[in-house]
This record gives C-alpha cells, sequence and structure tokens, in this order.
C-alpha cells in the first residue's frame, strides 16, 4: 500500500476548563424569541414548534417508538453489545474513544462472528492518541492489530487524530495530558441494521459501574444513516497497519484517504473533512422518504447532531432552540452532565429558560429545572495522582459558580443535586458518566381544577414523560465544541409508551442523588484551594480544555 507512515503516541486525558461569568442573552440562531408562555398552547402545538425549529438546524430520520430501547445499565449494555455482535450477519460498525486494553472477551465475541460469517466486515474507529497511550506497552492498538492480521479481508481498524495537536505543540505538550486537545469522541455501536447511540466506551468500567446512557435503535434508516458518519470518518483517519511480532503495528495515512493527513496540513484537513460532511448534517435532510405527517406509523423523529473541531456544529444551535421554546406550566427541564463545565452558551439559554418559565408562571411550584452532575466521590479522577487529581474539585468550583448565577437570574427556578454510589476506589463505588437533556410537556397547557376543601387548586395535567431527549457523546464543554468529534441526536416523540420509558430513564438517574446548595459547596472537604484554580487558568492559557 502506498501511505506515509507515523510513529505512535500516548495520552491521557485532560482537564480544566475555562470558567466565565454566564449572563441572559438572546440567541441568534433562530428567529424564534422567548416570550410568556400561551395559555392556549397544546402538547401537540409546543412539539410541532420545535420540530419545525429542529428541521432548521438538522437533517431527521422518523420511525416508530417501538423501534427505540432504552438500556437501563452497564451489564445490560455490555450484555446486549456482545450478544448483538455474535450473532451480526452484515456489518459492524464500532466508533469509540478507545477500547480498553483488556477487553479480550468482546474482541473475542469479534473474532467468533468474522469466523461463523465470511460476508461480515467490521470496521473499528478509536481515538489515535487514546488509542496508543499505552505504547509500547499493551495498548487499545496492540488489542486490536491481530484481528486485522487474521481477518485481513474483513476487518479495518482506522485511528483519527486530531488537527489541533501538530507541529512544535505535539512535540511539547506531555503525552498524560495531551488528549486536552481534542479527540474521536463518538459513540455509536452499530450491528446490522440496530445502533446503540451511548456515552459510553468500550471497557470494563463502562460494562460494570460506571452509570452512562445506551439508547438501542432498531431501525435500517438510523442505522445506514449513523454507518455513513462512521465510514466517513474512517476516510479521514489513520489506518491501522499490522506488523510483526504480532501485536505491533504502524499508523498509516492512505493516499486513498479523503484529506490530507491533518498532522502535515492541518487546515486543508479541516477544510476537506467539511465538505465531506455538509451533505450529511444539512438541515431539513430526510433520510427515509415519506414524513411522519404523511405516515401515521412514524410517531417518533430523531434528529442527528454532529461537531467537528473548527467546522461543523449543529449540536449547540439544537440545544439553544430547545432551551428558547415558550412552554406552558408543569414544564420541567432535565439537565445531566457527568463532567460539569457546560459551554457557556448552554448555562445561558439554561438559566435564561428557567428565568422564563419562572416569569411566566402564576406558580413557581408547577416549574422544574433540574441539572444533576457527578459528586467528587462519583468523578472517575477521585483520588488520582498529579494534575488529574485536581479535576473534581475544579468541577465543584464550576458547580458553585452555575448556582451562585442561578441564583442571581432565576432564583429558585433551579435545583443542583449529585450523583453518587458509593466511592471511587472502593468496593462497590461507581463513577458517573451520563449526560443528556429531557423536556417535559404536560399533555395540555390548559389547567385541570382540583377541589381541595373550600378552595380550588389549578394543577397541570399529568404527562407519561419527557417528549424530548438528547443521547449522545458529547458532555457539552466547550471542548466538546471547539476540539472534539461528537455525535448524538434529538428524540422527539408522540408516544406515550417512549415518554414513559424516558421517565423511568429520569428516575434511574435521579435515584442515586442529593440535592446541593451553594453553601454545601464553599467549606469543608469541599472548599477549593488555589492550586486547583491556578491550573485551570495555565490550562486555558495554553489552548487545552476539559
Amino acid at each position: 500500500m502506498l501511505a506515509r507512515r507515523i510513529t505512535t503516541y500516548a495520552i491521557k486525558r485532560s482537564f480544566l476548563k475555562r470558567s466565565q461569568q454566564w449572563h441572559i442573552r438572546q440567541r441568534q440562531m433562530s428567529t424564534t424569541t422567548p416570550v410568556a408562555n400561551p395559555p392556549s398552547s397544546t402538547h401537540a402545538a409546543v412539539l410541532g414548534g420545535i420540530s419545525t425549529e429542529l428541521d432548521r438546524i438538522a437533517p431527521r430520520v422518523d420511525l416508530r417508538a417501538d423501534q427505540i430501547e432504552i438500556l437501563e445499565g452497564p451489564s445490560n449494555f455490555y450484555d446486549t453489545l456482545k450478544n448483538k455482535i455474535k450473532r451480526a450477519k452484515k456489518r459492524i460498525y464500532l466508533s469509540t474513544l478507545y477500547i480498553g486494553k483488556s477487553e479480550h472477551e468482546l474482541v473475542s465475541c469479534i473474532r467468533q462472528a468474522l469466523q461463523q460469517n465470511k460476508d461480515l466486515k467490521v470496521s473499528i474507529l478509536t481515538d489515535a492518541l487514546r488509542g496508543t497511550r499505552e505504547t509500547p506497552e499493551p495498548s487499545c492498538a496492540s488489542l486490536l492489530s491481530p484481528l486485522a492480521v487474521d481477518f485481513p479481508d474483513q476487518v479495518e481498524i482506522r485511528m483519527y487524530h486530531t488537527p489541533n495537536l501538530t507541529g512544535l505543540r505535539k512535540r511539547l505538550i506531555p503525552k498524560r495530558i495531551n488528549e486536552g486537545w481534542g479527540l474521536q469522541h463518538m459513540k455509536l455501536y452499530g450491528i446490522d441494521d440496530e445502533v446503540i447511540l451511548s456515552g459510553a466506551n468500550l471497557s470494563s468500567d463502562y460494562f460494570t459501574n460506571r452509570q452512562d446512557r445506551y439508547h438501542m435503535f432498531s431501525s435500517k434508516r438510523v442505522a445506514d444513516y449513523f454507518a455513513r458518519i462512521h465510514y466517513t470518518m474512517c476516510r479521514v483517519s489513520f489506518l491501522l497497519e499490522p506488523s510483526l511480532p504480532s501485536g505491533t503495528y504502524d499508523l498509516v495515512w492512505p493516499r486513498d484517504n479523503a484529506a490530507p493527513s491533518p498532522l502535515e496540513d492541518p487546515k486543508s484537513y479541516v477544510t476537506a473533512i467539511t465538505e465531506l460532511f455538509k451533505p450529511l448534517i444539512a438541515a431539513s435532510t430526510s433520510f427515509e422518504g415519506p414524513r411522519s405527517s404523511q405516515n401515521t406509523a412514524f410517531n417518533t423523529t430523531i434528529y442527528p447532531l454532529l461537531t467537528l473541531p473548527r467546522s461543523i456544529n449543529n449540536e449547540l444551535p439544537a440545544l439553544q432552540s430547545l432551551l428558547s421554546t415558550p412552554l406552558p406550566n408543569g414544564s420541567s427541564y432535565f439537565f445531566t452532565a457527568g463532567y460539569f463545565n457546560p459551554d457557556p452558551a448552554i448555562t445561558t439559554s439554561l438559566l435564561a429558560a428557567s428565568s422564563n418559565l419562572q416569569a411566566a408562571s402564576d406558580d413557581h411550584s408547577l416549574i422544574s429545572t433540574t441539572v444533576l452532575t457527578a459528586s467528587p466521590w462519583a468523578n472517575g479522577f477521585y483520588g488520582s495522582k498529579g494534575v488529574s487529581g485536581m479535576l473534581p474539585p475544579a468541577y465543584t468550583l464550576l458547580s458553585r459558580r452555575f448556582l451562585h448565577a442561578a441564583t442571581q437570574t432565576a432564583p429558585g427556578a433551579v435545583t443542583l443535586r449529585e450523583w453518587r454510589r458509593g466511592t471511587v476506589g472502593l468496593m462497590d463505588g461507581w463513577t458517573y458518566h451520563a449526560k443528556g437533556l429531557w423536556l417535559t410537556i404536560p399533555s395540555s397547557a390548559s389547567s385541570r381544577t382540583e377541589k381541595i376543601g373550600e378552595s380550588a387548586m389549578a394543577t397541570p395535567p399529568l404527562s407519561p414523560g419527557p417528549s424530548v431527549t438528547i443521547i449522545g457523546s458529547s458532555n457539552y464543554t466547550v471542548r466538546s465544541y471547539s476540539l472534539d468529534v461528537e455525535v448524538g441526536a434529538i428524540v422527539v416523540t408522540t408516544n406515550s409508551g417512549l415518554q414513559e420509558r424516558l421517565r423511568k430513564e429520569e428516575e434511574n438517574l435521579l435515584r442515586y442523588s442529593t440535592v446541593v446548595t451553594e453553601e454545601d459547596l464553599k467549606g469543608g472537604e469541599r472548599r477549593v484551594g488555589w492550586r486547583v484554580r491556578v491550573a485551570m487558568w495555565i490550562v486555558r492559557m495554553v489552548g487545552g480544555s476539559l
């Protein structure tokens, strides 16, 4: 093969985000302006308005609610993934940050499927920095290399390299923290005509004691769409080429790749991938034929979301659109992120949405905005040595700043909760990695009246659960939108069964959470020292992000 060869490299998760003051401001990507909630709005009208806005931002795929399965926990996710792989007939495509270097059981499942079916094609995409970080010790790359040796006509391993880490910066940034300059962060697990969207990587903690989210779409149209995203990214990534002895490898840039190497010409690389992905993410594009309005069997729509560094980002405007939608009394937002450092635009929109809901409601008890994040004892970096050990207190500082901003702009409208299930590193300790947004709208905006003694109380009609959710790999941070490759989807449904399942998903995440206040985060063991503040500033100054 004609190819340029590069040497292998390594990494470690990086940190420390910039902190900014958040102020209420209008979004600029739409002509729709937040207004007082119209009393005559109906559930259908609100969803119709949401869909109209999203049609301007993202493509769409219509399907039935029963084609979506919400997996509850890590073991269910892992068992489902293995069972689907073992029965694969045509294709397996896996986009992930990395596959754990000791995941021999998962690789064995792939090997078994390949042996049983000579027509099966397997494509695996990981991040180049994270996938080779332990080299020359065992790594994700060395784990996967034998598959490419034993099944050369069936298996292809690709590794994406960020265009943000090149030249002198690549040589000077320590391998332990160079992950902070950009990653392939998509999580797409496609088998035949099904695909799982998740925030989970493929390693033992994500299969046992790391809480995330997992939505499985049993739809050829959905699986085909995300397969196009996966294979297009493979065309602009390095190829893992096995060498001898077994388990060793080179990363090469094939001559027929669809862009120049990001290490040699990062600017042209960004231009090329932007043009490649534009048609796939074009708004108002339907990838399945008839629209739901023309086919009553369809009661659910997904809007694919994609973020490419310095290039494409339709997730942020879509999120801002959802958060600026006028909503009736009884509506609620539920937002979660394991690493709490939302992009300032998201924080601004979330606080504005809470303030607008509160201002438009006659009874603040009918308004609910809940934010859930990991407690320090459920953060994957808890107890880490060196700079990474500063991450949990850094997130505490950011949470405190968020609560302070919420108190100033929407007092009483926002509740912050922290998730904890045991303590990281101890027996039965879990970490928290879930992220997403849920929007619940009452079944009708017109209130019902209940007789309580001699008085009448107006309460919103009951709703089975959220009508809108976002699922995917993004952590909604500055780095997610400026450095990493992310993929996800907004799910919009009128189906009460799926709404109920989304409600149960919310409840499952909230089960191990408690409310925290600004005062809780100020003193004692939650006090944040000056070293953490300085480290956050330094990382921001050298162009990194968390």
